[in-house]
């Protein structure tokens, strides 16, 4: 089963200019039928039409309110992408699911408190497979992570394989989970054997000229 996770910047290139890219972005990030892709840094607007741009199952878990309304926000922010992000278009992760599998969502939980921006690890079962997308805070990162693997602990049936996957921004080394590849995006494995992370290079992610996000996606393939 190939997992992908990749931190849309919603949807602006890098650098950042003017014009957004965010439905390129997903699909590109679809047009190979990967099995999950997670997906972070998703403005508010965007999410009613995740499913009909990749063609997949969509899960979306709100991470930021958009204090216009959704459509407002992103009427704002389409004078300059560059300059305006999620301030007015609101901030959300999704996991989209190949329309081949069962797929069940198994809800949401904020992690970050008061202090830090606001971040939510959420769950998908996937054909007997656990898969959590996240998107942590660098420094606080692992009291997040700790966070959302104590709720997952709750959802997970005994033995079940779990993937964790996101922007965690850091590197971090779970017990029982794969080794940490080494940069802060990252899909993490416990209970399946998973072939080495992949990468994609810049030019995968470069169309017209224009390089989509300021993050590369990152993947593998598990093995229940």
């Amino acid at each position: 089963m190939l997992i992908r996770s990749w931190n849309v910047y919603h949807g602006r290139s890098h650098p950042a200019g003017r014009r957004g890219y965010l439905r390129a972005t997903i699909e590109l990030a679809t047009a190979d039928r990967p099995d999950v892709l997670c997906l972070q840094e998703l403005p508010l607007w965007s999410l009613p039409r995740l499913g009909t741009w990749s063609g997949m199952q969509a899960f979306a878990a709100r991470t930021k309110r958009a204090p216009l309304g959704a459509l407002a926000g992103r009427a704002v922010t389409a004078a300059h992408q560059g300059f305006l992000r999620s301030a007015f278009t609101g901030q959300a992760n999704a996991i989209l699911v190949h329309p081949d599998h069962r797929a069940e969502g198994l809800g949401s939980l904020v992690i970050s408190d008061r202090r830090h921006h606001p971040r939510v690890c959420q769950a998908v079962r996937v054909d007997g497979l656990v898969v959590a997308n996240i998107h942590a805070s660098g420094a606080v990162a692992q009291r997040q992570v700790n966070r959302a693997l104590a709720w997952l602990a709750d959802l997970v049936h005994h033995d079940e394989p779990v993937v964790l996957a996101g922007d965690f921004n850091a590197s971090l080394t779970l017990s029982g989970f794969s080794p940490p590849h080494g940069g802060i995006d990252d899909v993490l494995v416990r209970g399946a054997e998973a072939t080495q992370l992949l990468v994609w290079p810049l030019e995968r992610r470069r169309q017209n000229g224009v390089v989509l996000s300021d993050h590369a996606p990152v993947e593998l393939t598990v093995r229940p």
